[in-house]
Formats: C-alpha cells, sequence, structure tokens
C-alpha cells in the first residue's frame, strides 16, 4: 500500500512499484487508506509522513490501533532527526529521504515484505502451538513448564509429589501432543508462544 498527497509522487511511484511486479493499493489521503486496509493481506506500508489532516504517524498509530502489524516505510521530503526516531520507535522498519531512487525504494520494499512473511509464519506458529498445548492436562502443562525450566525428572517428581515414573509418562504424552522430537524442541516452542502457562 502506498500513501502519498502528491498525485505526480503518487502516479510515478505506482507506475515505477507495479512494472517492478508489485500490486499496488495508491491512496492520496490517510482516510482513503483506512477505509481501504485489508491488513490480513500481506505486504507493506510506504507511507508519505506529511500530509495534510492525519500525517503518517498518525496513520501509522492508527493502524497499531487496529491491531495492524504490516511493516511501514516512511519517506518524506522534510525529515528531521526527531520524526525518524519517533517514527522507528513507533514500530517504523525504514524512513526514505525525498528525492531516493526507485532501486532503495525496492530493496526496503523486499527487507519489509521479507518481515512480513518472519512476522505471519510466527503467528501462525505461535498459533498451532497455543492449540496443541489446549490439549494437555493440568499436570502435563506443570510437567511441560518444568521440564523446560530444566528440572530433572526426578526433580519435578518430588515437586510434583509424585513418583519419577509418573514424570516419564506425563513428560512422553506431552511430547507427543505437543509434536516435539526433543527437549530443546519443546523449549522452543515454549519460548516461541511467550511462555506458555506462565
Amino acid at each position: 500500500m502506498l500513501l502519498d498527497d502528491d498525485p505526480g509522487v503518487l502516479r510515478s511511484l505506482s507506475l515505477a512499484l507495479s512494472l517492478a511486479g508489485y500490486q499496488i493499493e495508491a491512496y492520496a489521503t490517510a482516510e482513503d487508506l483506512l477505509r481501504g486496509l485489508d491488513p490480513s493481506r500481506p505486504g507493506c506500508l510506504v507511507l508519505d509522513l506529511r500530509m495534510p489532516g492525519m500525517d503518517g504517524l498518525e496513520v501509522q498509530q492508527a493502524l497499531s490501533d487496529r491491531g495492524c502489524s504490516l511493516p511501514v516505510i516512511f519517506m518524506s521530503a522534510f525529515g528531521d532527526i526527531p520524526t525518524t526516531v519517533r517514527a522507528l520507535k513507533a514500530g517504523a522498519i525504514d524512513f526514505l529521504e525525498k528525492p531516493f531512487s526507485t532501486e532503495s525504494l525496492i530493496a526496503r520494499i523486499e527487507e519489509a515484505i521479507e518481515t512480513d512473511r518472519r512476522q505471519r509464519a510466527q503467528k501462525v506458529l505461535r498459533q498451532t502451538i497455543i492449540e496443541r498445548a489446549g490439549h494437555l492436562t493440568g499436570r502435563e502443562m506443570e510437567v511441560m513448564q518444568l521440564v523446560t525450566a530444566g528440572l530433572s525428572n526426578k526433580d519435578i517428581a518430588r515437586q510434583l509429589e509424585i513418583s519419577p515414573r509418573t514424570v516419564e509418562k506425563y513428560r512422553a504424552r506431552v511430547m507427543e501432543k505437543m509434536h516435539a522430537d526433543s527437549i530443546a524442541d519443546l523449549c522452543q516452542m515454549v519460548a516461541a508462544s511467550s511462555g506458555l502457562g506462565n
């Protein structure tokens, strides 16, 4: 998605990016972009910083408020360091000063699209792990947390007041339900899902 209030810039960037093989949705106003936004579509946003009405930083905030995590690249002829820092702190992945080459914009867009792919893959992985963990019993969840915290079967048995043999059975069920091939794999799953149950 491309947002710039200058019709000439919007046309030339749309044409250049279309010729480079990108599907472009071009908007002249922030309001139009927000109305046309489909955050489920992969890609990125290229936003002009200074526009009448809602500026690029306000658009970025509105997108964030709507749960949109598409990567944002800002462009501006009037970039200053404090504004650039604010944009980057708010989550923008890059800031281009006008004029810039089409090649540099395409390079930034490629990085942004790759970032979006990774974020989407991570989200799917996290959801899959959470769904798998949803099939664990309360005791299996406890055992998983203790195993991934590095406790031995004996230590887990002592802490939960069960036998080490029972811990082994729970551990085997956890590994099966979580589709984990190893303890390291299980630890990565717990880390990828932000701690699962902690």
